[in-house]
């Protein structure tokens, strides 16, 4: 395959994945709302392990420490996020 035909793919996986993220934040954003109307702090520790821990299993061993660090850099935005909706 050519270079070029390897980065338009990335660019289209790039495009979905702004989607996905797009819909995350807007459930993160709910997620506040709840979490305001019910008098709930943003951080969920156990939450968050939880999710880290499937994330670690879904990803494999070859891919494990990279999406530990992609998922923690996501939750700590969708905290900030849900932060400043509160």
């Amino acid at each position: 395959m050519e270079l070029k035909q390897l980065r338009d793919q990335i660019d289209s996986i790039d495009r979905e994945l702004i989607e996905l993220f797009r819909s995350r934040m807007n459930i993160s954003a709910q997620i506040a709302e709840y979490k305001r109307e019910n008098g709930m702090p943003v951080l969920d520790s156990a939450r968050e392990e939880a999710l880290l821990m499937k994330i670690s299993e879904l990803a494999g061993d070859e891919l494990d420490e990279y999406a530990q660090r992609l998922y923690a850099t996501i939750l700590e935005i969708s905290r900030d996020y849900q932060s400043k909706k509160l």
